[in-house]
């Protein structure tokens, strides 16, 4: 389980983001990165009950806390966060997957639409004009809302072109991004159940990703193979 300590130390390196004082500190970082790989391990199991993730290991999920700064104007070295990616294969899937962020008092799970290119958007807002039903039925349906209650992301300002502005399902064909996140309190974060509520929404938020990830690549390769 994550305990006080990690999110102490994430705390602390939020203050002092520069390399002499994580040099200093890095066995407090050492620690905290166990811990989160200890927690994904534990997600990775549970997860797997009804995810296939064959060889999928924390290693494989967990992100980088080094922070790309050569086409960046914030020069900080390390991101204040730790995070991970579970799917299968890891983060370097492809695919949507579970993406949990641990960060003083901001930690979430998250998943849906972030970044997709044009043709994905495009088989997306195609889906929502033909049979928006398959998607309200997961992301309206009263145990998602509960856990999930607000949509993330942008949204054009007008339609997008070749759909009439009286569509009924506006809403949903003006978004360009749309991914759900359920937020935690550091309490939440601390408590020895913290892993189990994680898969609980993850098993919450499966069928969402399952949508996307047909939509954008089992229906492409299901032409392929035709």
């Amino acid at each position: 389980m994550l305990t006080l300590s990690t999110l102490e130390f994430l705390q602390e390196l939020a203050e002092n983001n520069n390399r002499e004082w994580f040099t200093e500190h890095r066995k407090r970082y050492d620690a905290a990165k166990k811990e989160m790989e200890a927690l994904v391990k534990d997600l990775i199991k549970g997860i797997g009950e009804f995810e296939n993730l064959p060889n999928t290991e924390p290693k494989d999920c967990l992100f980088r806390i080094n922070r790309d700064i050569r086409f960046s104007k914030n020069k900080a070295p390390y991101k204040e966060w730790l995070s991970a990616a579970v799917g299968p294969g890891g983060r370097h899937s492809g695919r949507i997957d579970f993406y949990v962020h641990i960060q003083p008092g901001e930690s979430f799970l998250g998943a849906g639409m972030w970044n997709p290119t044009p043709k994905q958007l495009a088989k997306f807002r195609q889906e929502i004009d033909f049979n928006p039903e398959a998607l309200k039925s997961i992301i309206e349906a009263p145990e998602f809302k509960a856990y999930f209650p607000e949509a993330w992301g942008e949204s054009l300002q007008r339609m997008p072109k070749g759909y009439p502005e009286n569509h009924p399902d506006i809403a949903l064909l003006k978004r360009k991004q749309l991914f759900f996140m359920h937020k935690y309190t550091d309490a939440e974060v601390t408590s020895p159940n913290f892993a189990k509520e994680i898969v609980n929404g993850c098993r919450l938020i499966k069928p969402y990703c399952d949508f996307l990830n047909y939509l954008f690549f089992e229906e492409e390769e299901e032409s392929f193979e035709l």
